[in-house]
């Protein structure tokens, strides 16, 4: 039988101290739990340190869109209604711990109480027992109140600054004597609007402390629970990573932990400015951001919770980036938070565990997240090559080993045969035109197989062979509500959409790039076979004046639109 979360925190705790001990007789100098004495003479090892629970969460899975959804119920923004299965199902997809999102504002009194609706406070205590239960660790937070009331304490300190206090006095006191395998967690993302970075440092330091004060003196256990502290905006720049070193360094409390979080470089997390790969400018974006961290909190023994992580365009829906760029984004971020030490919760508003069906919306995706927590998986170039009938030829996908080997190509259980089907040069794997005429050739249009790369370790990278030849588009008429322009697409894929006036001025929304976000201004719909133009993009574009449009197909193909807005209504001309 597994022993429950805080026996196996507690014996992590002796193991290290014993061991440590042994090693040296000042043991206590070095951070590791030293034995405390009992009445009866005895020792018995001292809790496991902040550092030890923080590591025991890892990995960790966010409860979004249920307890801090705005309206009547956890149900408001379109989750069910929680249950037990569902985190004892999380709890045997390998998550160690959960975070627990609530916005408190919505259910709480008047000046100068402020008090929690008690049904509320009983639900989400319900909560938290099961996921206890379930031996997973929690990280309860105050969540949407800090873009609804607690960004204005700029402007309204003292009133602010009053409901805040009452919240978590009465957090505290509710949660007193759970384990301390349940962490608190003062503000989720917080902001003030309408002052300058160095009051927000300040504003933010003053919820701090007072979160910290509170809590502290409430007792119990909470005497020397792990609390949690995050940066102004959650953000890892180093302006903010060292504003909040400054309030860990006067609080002096052995038991904090810091938090932010990380939704990628923005125009790879929203596919916009031509954003549509993972490239060297959004790795070293991940890279940088894990390093400060590290170097600023990690290093210096304090340990850290990636509150929050995934891509920006995944609350549109997850397809807004490409497969195989979401999982390198995936497969690094994993590496990243492993290497250095942090500690990770994914977040899921509901777009990947359907909390009903308990299975995951892209089994691959979640495979490439949960194989990060303990291993690389080699990656590549890309995830699909594309075949025009007629025009065959070699290509080549340049493998990412990421400390791992390539072992062997297979089309299905068939080994291919190198030098034949395909030659590797230092990374480079090329697959020969014989391969490619055989496997997609023939001019059938759409995904003819997937090859199977195989690596020494880790997962396997696929590369889906599609037949293709280059798309058609079609004349249309429309409104700035309902338009679309009729696309054969011929097995190709869109990529992204770059829009630009007759004299070479950027058009629609982020005017300062031609290169269109994804799904919010333009969306592909093969199955329909249109490419929908969405009100937004309209919005912004200058009535009567012509918009050029250019497609970007993954095959490598590109072609031309004119749009031309009157009104409401919209003219759309092939090119």
């Amino acid at each position: 039988m597994t022993p429950s979360r805080p026996i196996r925190l507690l014996a992590l705790a002796a193991t290290v101290a014993v061991a440590t001990s042994l090693a040296s007789p000042a043991a206590a100098s070095t951070g590791a739990p030293s034995a405390v004495a009992t009445d009866l003479g005895t020792k018995r090892p001292a809790p496991p340190s902040a550092n030890q629970v923080v590591a025991a969460m890892q990995p960790g899975w966010n409860l979004g869109n249920s307890f801090d959804a705005v309206g009547a119920d956890e149900t408001a923004w379109g989750n069910p209604v929680v249950t037990r299965e569902l985190l004892d199902e999380i709890e045997d997809q390998g998550f160690e711990s959960i975070r627990l999102p609530v916005t408190w504002g919505q259910h709480q009194g008047t000046a100068p109480d402020y008090t929690i609706d008690p049904a509320v406070l009983d639900r989400v205590e319900q909560v938290v027992d099961w996921a206890v239960d379930e031996d997973l660790s929690v990280l309860l937070d105050v969540h949407h109140d800090s873009w609804m009331w607690t960004h204005q304490m700029g402007s309204d300190h003292d009133a602010v600054l009053a409901q805040f206090t009452a919240t978590w006095e009465q957090l505290a006191e509710r949660f007193r004597d759970q384990p301390r395998t349940v962490l608190f967690e003062s503000i989720n993302e917080p902001q003030f609007a309408g002052v300058d970075d160095t009051t927000a440092y300040a504003l933010l330091d003053e919820l701090n402390t007072v979160f910290h004060d509170v809590v502290r003196a409430s007792g119990g256990r909470n005497a020397d629970r792990v609390l949690v502290l995050p940066t102004l905006h959650t953000n890892a720049d180093q302006g903010r990573l060292d504003a909040l070193v400054e309030t860990f360094d006067a609080l002096d409390d052995p038991n904090l932990a810091a938090t932010f979080h990380y939704y990628g470089y923005w125009p790879f997390s929203v596919n916009v400015a031509g954003g549509t790969r993972f490239d060297d400018v959004a790795r070293a974006d991940m890279d940088g951001t894990f390093a400060r961290v590290h170097d600023t909190f990690v290093a210096q023994g304090i340990p850290v919770i990636l509150g929050e992580y995934g891509l920006l365009g995944f609350d549109r829906h997850t397809g807004t980036i490409e497969q195989g760029e979401k999982l390198k984004f995936f497969e690094r971020l994993g590496h990243q938070a492993r290497t250095t030490g942090i500690t990770t919760m994914l977040w899921d508003n509901g777009q990947h565990l359907d909390r009903t069906a308990l299975t995951w919306s892209d089994p691959e995706l979640f495979e490439h997240i949960s194989t990060s927590w303990d291993r690389r998986s080699g990656t590549a170039s890309t995830d699909q090559v594309f075949v025009r009938a007629g025009a065959v030829t070699a290509q080549t996908v340049v493998l990412e080993p990421n400390g791992t080997r390539f072992r062997d190509l297979y089309d299905g259980k068939k080994k291919l045969k190198q030098g034949r089907d395909y030659t590797l040069v230092g990374n480079d794997l090329t697959l020969s035109a014989t391969l490619l005429d055989r496997l997609a050739g023939d001019g059938t249009l759409g995904t003819r197989t997937e090859l199977r790369v195989k690596f020494a370790g880790g997962l396997p990278w696929w590369i889906e062979v599609v037949g293709a030849d280059v798309p058609v588009l079609g004349d249309a008429t429309g409104t700035t509500d309902d338009f679309a322009v009729p696309t054969q697409f011929r097995g190709d894929r869109l990529a992204t959409m770059e829009a630009r006036y007759a004299d070479g001025t950027n058009a629609g929304p982020h005017g300062w790039t031609s290169f269109k976000e994804f799904d919010v201004t333009f969306a592909p719909d093969a199955a329909a076979e249109e490419i929908v133009l969405r009100p937004a993009f309209f919005a912004e574009v200058t009535d009567g004046a012509p918009v050029t449009l250019t497609f970007h197909f993954w095959s490598g193909e590109t072609l031309e639109y004119v749009v031309r807005r009157d009104g409401t209504a919209v003219t759309g001309t092939a090119g």
